[in-house]
């Protein structure tokens, strides 16, 4: 049942945002594509809050998930090397609507003189006049990171620890829950001062990794890249070849790099900048950290690895990726998977927590956050003892609607969009 309402919903999706990333872009003239723009907008001015070079830290640690490692890996295994073609062409489609979810996120958010709040729930609110929808999308938002997000991150933690040792996955959830929970204690700040540190050297630890692998088999790269691109046109037969490629790519690239969903313009929302603008090109930056760099160094090295023997039963997909680092990296593969999936998995949760502080505040002004304090870690300690498979149908369908909600506000307030742009595009 869930396997096929993903499926419609997901079709559905696939269809709209490249649409609309194709509409978006010709009307905004392929901002996404303004490389110049998109490096100036990293010039950090005088900002005495948190500033939009922070948010980008902010937003690639929930980007940076499970999604870029044991999803990319997943992709893979199911539907074959062609689906990170499809991630590649989804990040430049999509990317666009990061730039325009920011610039609506930025024009609609509400600052209180200490923090600022803003993302779809407001822009739908203020912009689209429709209080409802907007407190749907804060619901979501909610569930969706309690139910899903936070608990894959957790699972795939002790997945991948079990490869080290048999592992207690009670503890070692209780010792991610207290970490979680002395972090998000400090609020925003806090949360941004471990991400400023973590996501930049999480970041180049990875990369260095995929140029090793790359470097140490360099006589396989021009067949890995010919690989990715002839499996991604495979039409026979159409229904498992190319179909299942793309629609399995590009899902894999909306949960990886979160562009259309309006998540990544409540992390923009925080900073206390006033240019939507650039605010946007600096997400639009983050969409191609996560894709085109991050996950396709995942990528790389599971298919320089001959995966085509492997069988997995009830795949979370870390145990592929587990089985290529092994393969490059020798006895420490283990020990260096873990230790990415630790940092990129941890980072993510953080950002959750905050987009479900964002979302409930949203909901209630005089909400005591204290208690999502303690739910937050209960989130990570149930996923330590949850069904992978499971975790990821249920985070699949609430991303598409997401996605959807996020992508109808847009259209509906397409002309305030290209306005906003043409009047302020001045970086």
């Amino acid at each position: 049942m869930l396997e096929n309402i993903n499926a419609v919903l997901w079709a559905v999706v696939t269809a709209l945002i490249i649409f609309f990333g194709v509409y978006f872009s010709k009307r905004l003239t392929f901002p996404q594509l303004n490389f110049k723009k998109i490096i100036k907008s990293l010039k950090n001015t005088d900002y005495q809050g948190i500033s939009p070079l922070k948010t980008l830290f902010l937003t690639l640690a929930g980007r940076i998930g499970v999604g870029s490692i044991a999803g990319v890996a997943l992709a893979i295994y199911i539907g074959g090397p062609g689906t990170i073609f499809w991630m590649w062409i989804i990040a430049i489609i999509s990317g666009v609507l990061a730039y325009t979810e920011t610039l609506l996120a930025i024009k609609y958010k509400v600052t209180d003189g200490k923090e600022s709040l803003g993302g779809p729930s407001h822009y739908i609110k203020k912009g689209l006049k429709s209080k409802p929808l907007a407190i749907i999308y804060s619901l979501i938002v909610i569930f969706a990171y309690l139910s899903g997000f936070i608990p894959i991150q957790s699972n795939t933690i002790v997945k991948s620890m079990d490869m080290l040792f048999t592992s207690n996955h009670f503890l070692i959830g209780l010792v991610l829950a207290i970490l979680s929970f002395v972090i998000i204690s400090g609020g925003i700040k806090k949360i941004t001062k471990v991400t400023d540190k973590l996501v930049p050297f999480m970041t180049i630890i990875y990369i260095l990794m995929a140029f090793f692998t790359i470097a140490t088999n360099y006589e396989k790269f021009p067949e890995v890249i010919k690989l990715i691109i002839t499996s991604a046109f495979e039409v026979k037969p159409f229904l498992s070849g190319f179909l299942v490629n793309m629609l399995i790519g590009v899902q894999r690239g909306i949960f990886s790099n979160e562009s259309g969903l309006g998540l990544g313009a409540i992390a923009a929302s925080s900073s206390n900048s006033t240019n939507g603008n650039k605010s946007g090109y600096i997400q639009v930056l983050g969409i191609y950290i996560t894709t085109i760099l991050i996950c396709t160094a995942t990528a790389f090295m599971i298919l320089i690895f001959d995966y085509k023997d492997v069988f997995i039963n009830n795949p979370n997909g870390i145990e592929l990726t587990n089985l290529a680092f092994n393969y490059h990296f020798g006895n420490i593969g283990n020990l260096l998977l873990v230790l990415c999936i630790l940092l990129f998995s941890f980072s993510t949760i953080l950002t959750g927590y905050y987009y479900c502080e964002s979302s409930l505040k949203f909901l209630s002004k005089k909400v005591n956050i204290n208690l999502l304090k303690v739910i937050v870690p209960l989130s990570v300690l149930s996923g330590t003892v949850t069904s992978p498979s499971v975790i990821w149908q249920v985070v699949d369908i609430l991303v598409a609607i997401l996605a959807l909600i996020n992508i109808y506000t847009m259209y509906k307030l397409k002309e305030e969009i290209v306005k906003y742009h043409q009047k302020y595009d001045r970086i």
